[in-house]
């Protein structure tokens, strides 16, 4: 797809081609040029999606009468199976309903592990920019100026019947809301309203927006949905660049011991809300 060169023109020069400077509205209540600022992430505000949780308060009810996070676990993927579908058909169940695919939080979890530029990323991409206002910034390749082929990729990818057939959107806000739950009543990853986590990155340049690499410290503008690790070792396994950071738990949809599901344990992962972040940056070390 392409533009009249005289309206590309017009475009660029209002900012209304340039995805950086777009903003979607968001159920979350706080404005997401706000939303995707360092300044938020220095001053966090906790996050509720609207009717995430009122829809499904009978589930919140529950697990506030947890003692612990593994009961905590066990009675949210029950939950989820029986409210989704998800648990396997019984052995009598007609063929046809034992192949029929039924999307899934996992199995997206599990899709995004092993290809974060497949389609299954995608569709979480879109959700946070559904959800939270936040447009990303790379999908197999850079998404900048609008139309391009990158862009009509992404789009295509986002809304794939393959995962849209069970209210996809909804059950990754609850698995949302079951994190930051998590994460405030049993501390999963300790006290405190940020946690330090680790990036390794090969393409650090293009996502520079304040300071310099070369300084150390800079802004970099990260992925609407973005990998971290707990542990520097291992981050260090996906790229020359060591990224450190700050990240609000606010900010936080999935971290080690939050599910029984070994699709991104093993690399300590975890998935957050991205923007622009203040970094320190070592290359190589």
């Amino acid at each position: 797809m392409s533009l009249p060169p005289a309206l590309e023109d017009d475009l660029l020069l209002t900012g209304e081609a340039d995805p950086a400077r777009w903003y979607a509205t968001n159920l979350v209540g706080i404005p997401a040029p706000l939303l995707g600022s360092a300044e938020f992430n220095a001053h966090p505000r906790r996050l509720r999606i609207a009717g995430a949780r009122a829809s499904s308060a009978g589930l919140f009810a529950l697990l506030d009468q947890c003692g612990s996070a593994a009961e905590a676990r066990g009675i949210f993927e029950h939950y989820m199976e029986l409210v989704f579908g998800l648990a396997k058909p019984a052995g009598r169940a007609a063929p046809s309903e034992q192949r029929r695919w039924k999307a899934s939080y996992l199995k997206l979890l599990q899709g995004w592990g092993m290809d974060a530029n497949a389609a299954a990323g995608a569709v979480l991409k879109g959700w946070a920019e559904s959800r939270f206002g936040l447009v990303p910034s790379f999908h197999k390749a850079p998404l900048r100026r609008f139309p391009s082929p990158a862009w009509m990729t992404y789009l295509e990818e986002k809304t794939t019947s393959r995962y849209h057939n069970n209210n996809i959107h909804q059950q990754l806000d609850l698995l949302f809301e079951f994190c930051q739950w998590m994460l405030w009543r049993f501390q999963l990853l300790g006290p405190g309203t940020h946690v330090p986590l680790w990036r390794g990155s090969t393409r650090c340049e293009e996502q520079v927006v304040g300071g310099s690499l070369r300084e150390r410290r800079c802004t970099m503008r990260l992925n609407n949905v973005v990998s971290f690790s707990l542990s520097r070792e291992t981050a260090g396994c996906f790229g020359d660049w060591l990224l450190y950071a700050q990240v609000p738990r606010v900010k936080l949809l999935l971290v080690p011991g939050l599910l029984d599901t070994r699709s991104l344990q093993g690399e300590s992962e975890v998935l957050a809300l991205g923007g622009d972040y203040e970094v320190e940056a070592s290359y190589g070390v």
